[in-house]
């Protein structure tokens, strides 16, 4: 079980397409904040239909896209 299983539900369940998150959005949905381990857990959201497409630090973002 990973410290985002509850981003990776909410997404499965919400969101459909392209879409984008902040930072801030994330932390609250999963309840941690988003953090370095973000990169390794990410590849875990392929078993929910979405990848991560882009990550901007500049603007505090990540967008996901449904595969």
């Amino acid at each position: 079980m990973s410290k985002y299983n509850q981003l990776w539900q909410y997404i499965k369940d919400n969101k459909t397409g392209d879409f984008e998150l902040s930072f801030d959005e994330i932390g609250k949905i999963a309840g941690v904040a988003l953090d370095h381990s973000f990169l390794r857990y990410k590849k875990e959201l392929s078993d929910y239909g979405f990848e991560v497409k882009k990550i901007s630090l500049k603007n505090k973002t990540v967008k996901f896209h449904q595969i």
